[in-house]
C-alpha cells in the first residue's frame, strides 16, 4: 500500500519588493526561556541557520533570503517543529509552544498561500486516514474482501493527492512554492519525469535550492533508469569483508534491496523477500541487501531476526550511504532488479509484484 506524502503548496506570484531583510518575531505561551533554533533542510541533511535566546516566551530571528524558502523552527525542551516559508518581510508568530503546528503566522504572503494549500491538501489526508482506519478494522474482523476494496480506494486517494500537487506546479510555474511542491511529489518520478516537470518552472526559480537539488537528482536517476547497466560499488559485509556488486552479477537475476533495521516498512516487507528468495534461490534468483543503518549492532540483529540469509553490505552511513546515493535512493524500502547482463529491468517490486515478476523469468 502506498503512503500519502504530505506536500505543501500554495499560490505565490513572484513580485518585486523593497524589503531586503526579514524580521521574524515569535510570542508563544507556555514558553519562558531556553533556545529557539532556525534550520533548513538541504537534501538529506539539516543545516543550522540561526539560534537565539528565548526571553519570557519571546524570540526574534533576523536575516535576509535571496527568495522565499522553507524553514523549520524548533524549541529547546519542546516537541515538534514549526514549518514556515520565510521571505524578506516582518513576520509574527503567536500561539502556544506546545502546539507549534497550530500557531498563527502573519506578515508573509508566501506563508499565507502555503497555509491555504495545506488546508486543501489536508482534505485528502483526512479522507485517507478515515479510510485506512476502516480498512484496519475490517482486517481485524477478518473481512479481507472489503478491506481489499478499501486498499484500492486508499491508493486512489493517494494518487489524487499527488495529482493535486502536480497540477499546481503546472498551473503556477512562477510560484515560490512550486519547487517545494515538486520535490514533495518527486519520490516516485524517474529522472526524465523530473526534468519534464522542472521545464514547466519559470527561470526566475532556477536559484531555488529545491530546483538545484531536483536537477541533480534527475541526472542521477537517468544514469540508473530502467534499461541502463548497473553502477558498480563496494561495501563491507557484516564480517568486514568487501563485497563488490559486479561479483554477484552474471549468473542470476539480482535484486539490490535498500533497507534498514530502523525502517518499519522495510521490516514489514522483509518476510515477502525472504519467501521469494527461498523459493527461487536455486532457480536463478539472488539478493544483495544494502543497509542504510548507522549502528552495526542494530543491523546485525535485524539480519538475524528477519532471517536474511543473502549477502548483506553497508557502510553504516545512514542516508549518506554511498551506494544508495549513487542510485538516487531517497526512500526505503527501495529495490532494483538486474538481469543476468547487469541491466536494470524493474524497480521497487514489492509484495506479490516481486513474486510475479520473478516467476515470469524463472518458472
Amino acid at each position: 500500500m502506498k503512503n500519502l506524502f504530505l506536500c505543501l503548496f500554495g499560490l505565490v506570484l513572484i513580485s518585486c519588493s523593497s524589503v531586503t531583510e526579514y524580521s521574524l518575531t515569535a510570542k508563544l505561551d507556555g514558553l519562558e526561556e531556553g533556545m529557539a533554533y532556525l534550520n533548513k533542510r538541504v537534501g538529506a541533511e539539516w543545516q543550522a541557520v540561526d539560534s537565539v535566546d528565548v526571553t519570557e516566551g519571546t524570540f526574534m530571528f533576523t536575516g535576509a533570503v535571496d527568495m522565499p524558502d522553507y524553514y523549520y523552527i524548533t524549541l529547546e525542551g519542546k516537541r515538534g517543529r514549526l514549518t514556515i516559508f520565510i521571505e524578506n518581510s516582518d513576520i509574527t508568530i503567536t500561539g502556544y509552544a506546545d502546539t507549534l503546528h497550530k500557531v498563527k503566522i502573519t506578515g508573509s504572503s508566501v506563508q499565507d498561500e502555503y497555509t491555504a494549500y495545506s488546508d486543501e491538501l489536508d482534505k485528502y489526508w483526512e479522507k485517507y486516514s478515515e479510510v485506512r482506519k476502516e480498512m484496519i478494522e475490517l482486517k481485524e474482523e477478518g473481512d479481507e474482501a472489503k478491506a481489499s476494496e478499501l486498499e484500492t480506494e486508499l491508493n486512489q486517494i493517494y494518487e489524487d493527492g499527488q495529482q493535486f500537487s502536480k497540477d499546481y506546479v503546472t498551473d503556477h510555474p512562477a510560484s515560490y512554492i512550486s519547487p517545494y511542491v515538486l520535490r514533495s511529489v518527486s519520490y516516485e518520478m524517474s529522472g526524465a519525469e523530473i526534468e519534464a516537470e522542472l521545464e514547466k518552472l519559470d527561470a526566475v526559480l532556477n536559484k531555488s535550492g529545491y530546483v538545484i537539488e531536483l536537477t541533480e537528482r534527475a541526472e542521477i536517476l537517468k544514469k540508473v533508469a530502467i534499461g541502463q547497466k548497473f553502477l558498480d560499488f563496494t561495501q563491507n559485509d557484516p564480517d568486514g569483508n568487501p563485497v563488490t556488486l559486479s561479483s554477484l552479477v552474471g549468473e542470476n537475476y539480482l535484486l539490490i534491496d535498500f533497507w534498514a533495521a530502523w525502517c518499519g516498512p522495510c521490516r514489514s516487507e522483509n518476510p515477502n523477500v525472504v519467501a521469494v528468495y527461498n523459493d527461487y534461490k536455486d532457480k536463478g534468483f539472488d539478493v544483495l541487501g544494502v543497509s542504510l543503518d548507522r549502528k552495526k549492532a542494530d543491523w546485525l540483529k535485524a539480519i538475524e531476526d528477519d532471517n536474511l540469509t543473502w549477502t548483506q553490505v553497508s557502510d553504516l552511513n545512514y542516508w549518506n550511504n554511498e551506494a544508495s546515493n549513487a542510485y538516487g535512493i531517497n526512500s526505503i524500502p527501495s529495490n532494483l532488479l538486474l538481469d543476468k547482463d547487469g541491466i536494470i529491468i524493474k524497480k521497487n517490486l514489492r509484495g506479490e509484484d516481486l513474486r510475479k515478476k520473478i516467476a515470469e523469468f524463472l518458472d
